[in-house]
């Protein structure tokens, strides 16, 4: 039954995870193209044109509306901002880079766009990156599952709980990121609300009370 589906839908399910996030669908996959289930030459292949093809949707889109899907949320937001400062500083090594940074998958390549970053660079480096990033992560998964043969024997009856394991893992890793980032909004709101609480404080104050004509 396992094999059947992900025969229909396993690979199609694999694009879509890759175009929009990606981490925990590959890592599953590569471990499935270990137990026989997929191909690990297409499961690498079909990661890197989701992730490539996502990467790429989003750069555009930061180029033509970066400002106002940055704005629709705080959080959004306020990862567009430090991903901007991390661009300024070192814009091809992010752009190579930054798929390996849990969290910036989605807001690097929007923040990438708004910063004015050569469209044809972007093309060939961000290709560059979404070819390690599949070949690694996919290679990672399959021979973790070489090792688990070799620390438990056959593979096969924990297969399912290895499966339902980093599953457990990746939404756990998700809450985490949802709980870093929501105090990090709270306390970026906290200081901004400090620093215009400072700036009233410093501004002249005027005087109300009217001034008596000079005779």
């Amino acid at each position: 039954m396992l094999q059947q589906l992900l025969h229909d839908f396993g690979y199609f399910a694999l694009f879509l995870g890759t175009f929009f996030e990606g981490e925990t669908i590959l890592v599953l996959a590569g471990f499935l193209a270990f137990r026989g289930y997929m191909d690990i030459n297409l499961v690498v292949v079909i990661a890197f044109c989701g992730s490539y093809a996502g990467d790429q949707l989003w750069y555009f889109l930061g180029r033509k509306h970066g400002r106002k899907l940055l704005a629709r949320k705080p959080r959004w937001q306020l990862l567009g901002d430090k991903a901007l400062e991390h661009i300024r500083r070192h814009p091809d090594i992010w752009v190579l880079s930054f798929r390996f940074v849990y969290g910036l998958r989605t807001v690097m390549p929007v923040a990438i766009g708004l910063s004015g970053y050569p469209p044809g660079r972007y093309l060939l480096l961000n290709g560059i990156g979404a070819a390690i990033w599949a070949t690694a992560l996919g290679a990672a998964a399959y021979h973790f599952g070489a090792v688990l043969e070799g620390m438990l024997g056959s593979v096969k009856k924990y297969e399912l709980w290895v499966l339902g394991a980093l599953l457990v893992l990746g939404l756990g890793l998700w809450i985490r990121r949802r709980i870093k980032n929501a105090r990090l909004i709270r306390e970026a709101c906290a200081a901004e609300k400090v620093r215009l609480a400072e700036e009233q404080l410093s501004e002249p104050q005027t005087s109300n009370t009217p001034k008596t004509p000079v005779e």
